[in-house]
């Protein structure tokens, strides 16, 4: 994604992937574990999966940035090729990161994402190594967490299409309503209704990219109607499902 905001204010969400932005221009503030960030120009923001966040202008001119999406399997592929293993995923321990080498990798790789597949996979490879190499501290390491607070994270994953309550959960993680929301915010950084809402977003986003029109996805993954969707879509991404459709799905 390349774009440009300035009164947009993006919904407290995260990805489930790597996320590695580059401003370009202006500043984004946004907060993430805890504290408040501001990416300014020159600036690599590098968000770990599921790592909640929210993000919005922090001058009035807006600001311009990059930032592309990289899954885990990519990364466990790359690291896979270099000498420089590590046991398990890599952990960026800062979400901002002021390093002008990673900033023009992030840039090539934005920008050859066009081309051939070769250049593309070689760029890729390129940037991930800097990443990992100048910006990763230490390998991720798997939570323990409560069974209560997984099975109610299992039951929203299982039907999150459907109109689940507060009661649902509770009884499906064997506590009361406000223990578990306690629970699943210091375990997930999200309320368990926005996190119901994010896995619908990317049901939706699923089916936009197999080519459903906006109104089936917005009924296939739960929203009560088009408009709904439309709205939460520009809230999490930037974009409306319209625009998502115009610029991922080939003609």
């Amino acid at each position: 994604m390349h774009a440009h905001f300035e009164r947009h204010v993006y919904h407290r969400h995260s990805h489930e992937t790597y996320s590695f932005g580059v401003t370009e221009a202006g500043a984004q503030a946004f907060t993430c574990r805890g504290a408040a960030r501001t990416s300014a120009a020159g600036m690599v923001m590098a968000f770990n999966p599921e790592a909640p966040h929210d993000g919005q202008a922090a001058l009035a001119d807006g600001f311009t940035y990059r930032i592309v999406h990289i899954g885990p399997v990519l990364i466990t592929d790359v690291l896979r090729d270099t000498a420089d293993r590590q046991v398990g995923m890599p952990l960026f321990a800062e979400p901002v990161l002021e390093d002008a080498v990673l900033a023009a990798a992030l840039r090539r790789l934005h920008a050859v994402l066009g081309e051939s597949r070769l250049t593309q996979d070689e760029a890729l490879h390129a940037t991930v190594r800097a990443l990992v190499g100048r910006g990763s501290t230490r390998p991720a390491r798997t939570r323990s967490l409560p069974v209560g607070v997984r099975r109610a994270r299992d039951l929203l994953e299982a039907a999150y299409a459907e109109d689940l309550r507060a009661d649902d959960l509770a009884e499906a993680a064997g506590c009361s309503r406000f223990a578990l929301h306690r629970a699943f915010v210091a375990a997930y950084g999200l309320a368990p209704s926005d996190y119901q809402r994010q896995l619908r977003l990317r049901a939706a986003r699923r089916l936009l990219t197999e080519g459903h029109p906006p109104a089936d996805a917005a009924a296939g993954a739960g929203f009560a109607d088009q408009s709904h969707l439309t709205r939460w879509f520009k809230r999490y991404y930037g974009l409306t499902p319209g625009r998502f459709l115009t610029d991922n799905i080939p003609n």
